[in-house]
């Protein structure tokens, strides 16, 4: 009898485990449908449909910065209560690490008891230590840049950018910014490499927080890679992190942003078959337009924002002036 008894729990165990097995395929099957990963076809279909090329004139290179119009700078300042700032950059990084293999150039160049010099260079701009502005001349499709220019002959080596450089944003660029930060909404301190984040997690967020980026508006992308950093300290982040899903490029060009920033430019590891890791990064800058705040630090306005409740604020980015460049670091800063 005591051989049955065992007998039959076991054979419920094993039952039970099927219905796991057999339940986890259909589970793991509607969540891929939910959120099918976009072909190349559809990527390539949406480079004509959601262009945003000859919008503003066929001489344009400020972009959806058309949109920072003075009443929205204006409407931007007037968020400013408590004349609060908080920073969006990181630390400039003048040591080598896993996840600076580029780091910035910096050394004394004399000190003594009149004063003191010092020297700075970025030797990579757009590397994965240094919070910058990315241009329109930095990356391109087909031979084409922002606004259908062609990149042969106006962005070489030996000249720079002749067209979509830096320069063009030498007046800075002031207006309404919107945090989303989804580590919060999913109740988590950061998310985990590899995760894709959709427009519903977008949403999500704006019904949580009781705002939403619009026209004109600046929009940043929290996932929490500062905060995974200070836990578990450097790894690797272009081979292991979170981001927008490349789904979300319809999404944002309804939303008609004026500029876009994030922690890290896409997602990794990626799933088998999905689109080169930076295709969201490239599309926004040069087919829509908009303007990339790359490599942020958001964790400070994350916690200034949760202190208070407002996840809205007053941006201001001014980048370096550099003639013919295709990005320059920078210091955003947001004020309540």
């Amino acid at each position: 009898m005591r051989r049955r008894v065992i007998g039959a729990s076991a054979c419920a165990m094993f039952g039970a485990l099927a219905m796991v097995v057999a339940f986890a395929k259909p589970l793991a099957s509607q969540a891929a449908q939910a959120h099918p990963l976009v072909s190349q076809t559809e990527y390539e279909h949406w480079q004509t449909e959601l262009s945003n090329w000859g919008r503003w004139g066929k001489d344009d290179e400020m972009g959806t910065l058309n949109l920072v119009t003075p009443a929205k700078r204006k409407a931007a300042a007037a968020l400013v209560r408590e004349g609060v700032s908080v920073s969006l950059a990181s630390n400039a990084f003048t040591k080598k690490d896993v996840d600076v293999p580029c780091p910035v150039e910096w050394a004394m160049v004399t000190a003594g008891d009149a004063g003191a010099t010092d020297r700075v260079a970025y030797p990579c701009i757009h590397g994965a230590g240094t919070t910058h502005l990315d241009s329109f001349a930095h990356r391109f499709f087909g031979g084409k840049m922002w606004n259908g220019y062609p990149v042969a002959g106006l962005v070489t080596k030996e000249g720079g950018a002749a067209r979509n450089s830096i320069l063009t944003m030498k007046g800075g660029i002031v207006t309404r910014a919107v945090l989303y930060d989804i580590p919060r909404l999913k109740g988590v301190p950061y998310l985990e490499p590899g995760t894709r984040i959709f427009s519903e997690d977008l949403e999500a967020w704006e019904r949580k927080a009781g705002v939403k980026a619009m026209a004109g508006d600046a929009m940043l992308i929290r996932w929490g890679r500062w905060a995974r950093r200070a836990r578990l300290g450097p790894w690797a982040i272009d081979e292991g992190s979170a981001g927008l899903d490349n789904s979300v490029i319809p999404w944002l060009k309804k939303r008609d942003l004026a500029l876009l920033g994030w922690e890290t430019p896409g997602y990794v590891p990626q799933p088998s078959g999905d689109l080169p890791r930076i295709a969201l990064h490239d599309f926004v800058l040069t087919i829509l337009g908009v303007h990339l705040i790359d490599r942020a630090d958001f964790d400070a306005v994350a916690e200034a924002a949760a202190a208070r409740n407002r996840w809205e604020f007053m941006l201001t980015v001014a980048p370096l002036p550099i003639p013919n460049g295709t990005g320059s670091p920078v210091n955003p800063i947001a004020m309540f």
